[in-house]
């Protein structure tokens, strides 16, 4: 009898260990997937342009902006920017070094004289916009005196206001090598 009782708790405890490791092997599996799941990231936010009126009026600021700069209007200019926002400009100089200007508007402005004024045009511009801020990315080249002088792409950042665009930063490449002209 004895040892038909210590059979039975022998069968008993090979049985819980039996399950015990079932038990850890499911954990094992079942955990690192609950914890991905969990760790799933949400969507990225898709910018929202449907709408041609915000496109027509976000490229039309820009437009502007460029019109100002052939006339050398800096009161013009001045209303279509934030003048506290950034001009910033990125390119190499003639040695080849790393150069990078920044400066605000109402500085950048200060340089703009109409006897010394510049034509620049962008080609294919991509316009993002989202609620009320937008972006503008596109290959630009100036002139100067009608001649190419530099190229690059232009990068716009604008904030609607009361119902109105205004560029708060423009940062930009610059080369005078292998512009077309547009």
């Amino acid at each position: 009898m004895r040892r038909v009782l210590l059979q039975v708790q022998w069968n008993n405890t090979m049985c819980h260990v039996a399950v015990r490791r079932r038990l850890l092997l499911l954990a094992a599996v079942l955990v690192p997937c609950v914890v991905a799941a969990g760790n799933t990231p949400e969507p990225a936010a898709v910018p929202h342009h449907d709408n041609p009126a915000d496109v027509k009026a976000v490229l039309a600021t820009v437009n502007d902006l460029f019109a100002a700069f052939e006339t050398g209007d800096t009161t013009a200019m001045l209303r279509l920017v934030y003048p506290d926002g950034r001009v910033t400009a990125s390119g190499l100089r003639g040695d080849g070094a790393s150069n990078l200007r920044q400066q605000t508007w109402t500085v950048f402005a200060g340089r703009i004289k109409p006897d010394a004024a510049f034509q620049e045009r962008i080609s294919d511009p991509q316009i993002h916009i989202d609620g009320g801020i937008a972006m503008v990315w596109a290959p630009f080249v100036v002139r100067i005196g009608g001649k190419v002088s530099n190229c690059g792409f232009d990068h716009f950042d604008l904030v609607r206001e009361n119902e109105v665009w205004k560029v708060m930063n423009l940062t930009f490449s610059s080369r005078a090598s292998g512009c077309t002209p547009t």
